[in-house]
């Protein structure tokens, strides 16, 4: 008989809180997050811990954004006293240094926080590791002489050799129910002491393939789930106020959930309130112009840069029919799918799967020499791994610390 007692986690690299939020819709009790951005760590604080009192915060690490680094330096003795007591270690470092989509660098020093990870798992031994990465975590850097390293090969080494069966595998989460064509290295680990032959490791990704048409069943989703079906709710033209948190923007109002991933994002949220980070941009007339021209006639990224004759090529009008492409962390790359603004960072979040109870703080944007220390709403919604997927897996990992 499998135990009832809560399965307890710590989630690394915990952003402002998606993996978190799915893992506590799947039953997990989390122990603590560690997040290096005070903006981010707000609205995971605003959530988890004040609305969900999802954490059992330990009385010896302070309730506030740390650096790995930092707690691992600190907190070396209290992290070794957890051996014994932690079901799971969740999470991934941040993506930006590998990312295909940015400017992928090797030397980007945020790489090297995958060996603060490494640390972080010899001191604490959970029984099962759960990793999350872009997909360029899996594609070697080009360059000469020692350049080139394949960080999921490195990772996967380091963990076998810590005592831990390893599988990893790319995943799209399309499949799982979110709006958005977003695939991610999906990393499994389980400690050899439990998984003595690797049987158990070896199956996970078949067996989560199988569960999730039972899983979608749940939610009353069918997949795909497109843009249209995820955010049609939330147009412009439904009417807009004045924004509640920014002086001088327009908020929108919401019309009636008329999908089945509407009404999941707005369970337990009022229809007649506003919702929250659903802040329109105040556009030029002149960038109107050229949004809906774009949608008028169906403009490619490279269509619209040459037609404008625009320096940025990224920008791309979005289709309602399909789910997006993966986001990223700045907004104006995307055209909304049929009103000519780009999106809010509700609609961001709806794309995300995070449910419309779920409430951003900080800055909607930053810019400038601000943009490397900043987390605003945007960003810490683009960098999330997407609740509802995170709920899937979460059901699977319990069952593996049962």
């Amino acid at each position: 008989m499998k135990s009832s007692t809560p399965k307890r986690y710590i989630d690394l690299f915990s952003g402002c809180g998606g993996l978190s939020l799915g893992l506590h819709n799947a039953g997990w009790e989390g122990l603590f997050a560690i997040e290096k951005s005070s903006d981010a760590f707000e609205t995971l604080e605003h959530n988890l811990i004040n609305k969900l009192n999802h954490y059992n915060w330990p009385e010896w690490l302070p309730v506030k954004a740390h650096d790995i680094n930092d707690t691992l330096s600190k907190f070396r003795k209290n992290l070794i006293g957890l051996r014994g007591s932690v079901d799971m270690v969740a999470g991934g470092p941040p993506c930006q240094g590998f990312s295909m989509a940015g400017r992928r660098k090797e030397d980007d020093s945020r790489n090297k926080l995958i060996n603060s990870y490494i640390s972080f798992i010899k001191l604490v031994k959970p029984k099962i590791i759960f990793f999350e990465n872009v997909r360029g975590f899996t594609i070697s850097f080009k360059g000469n002489a020692d350049r080139g390293k394949i960080y999921s090969e490195y990772v996967i080494k380091a963990l076998d050799k810590a005592g831990y069966n390893v599988q990893g595998k790319l995943v799209d989460f399309s499949n799982y129910g979110i709006p958005q064509k977003r695939t991610r290295f999906i990393l499994v680990g389980i400690k050899k002491s439990i998984d003595s032959d690797n049987s158990i490791t070896n199956i996970f990704f078949e067996n989560i393939n199988d569960n999730k048409g039972e899983f979608l069943k749940t939610k009353g989703l069918n997949i795909p789930v497109s843009l249209e079906e995820a955010i049609s709710d939330l147009l412009e033209k439904n009417g807009t106020v004045e924004s509640p948190d920014s002086k001088n923007f327009k908020a929108g109002k919401y019309s009636k959930a008329i999908t089945k991933y509407q009404q999941l994002m707005r369970y337990g949220k009022h229809n007649g309130t506003i919702p929250d980070s659903h802040r329109f941009v105040n556009h030029s007339k002149k960038t109107q112009k050229r949004f809906q021209y774009a949608i008028d006639n169906e403009l490619g990224p490279k269509e619209y840069q040459l037609y404008f004759n625009l320096s940025k090529s990224g920008t791309k009008k979005l289709l309602g029919d399909e789910p997006t492409p993966t986001l990223t962390t700045l907004p104006d790359d995307y055209i909304h799918y049929c009103e000519p603004r780009i999106l809010t960072v509700r609609e961001y979040a709806r794309i995300q799967s995070f449910p419309d109870s779920y409430e951003f703080t900080g800055n909607y944007t930053t810019g400038g020499i601000n943009r490397k220390n900043d987390c605003p709403r945007y960003t810490q919604v683009g960098n999330a791994v997407p609740p509802l997927f995170a709920e899937a897996i979460g059901r699977a990992l319990k069952e593996l610390a049962s």
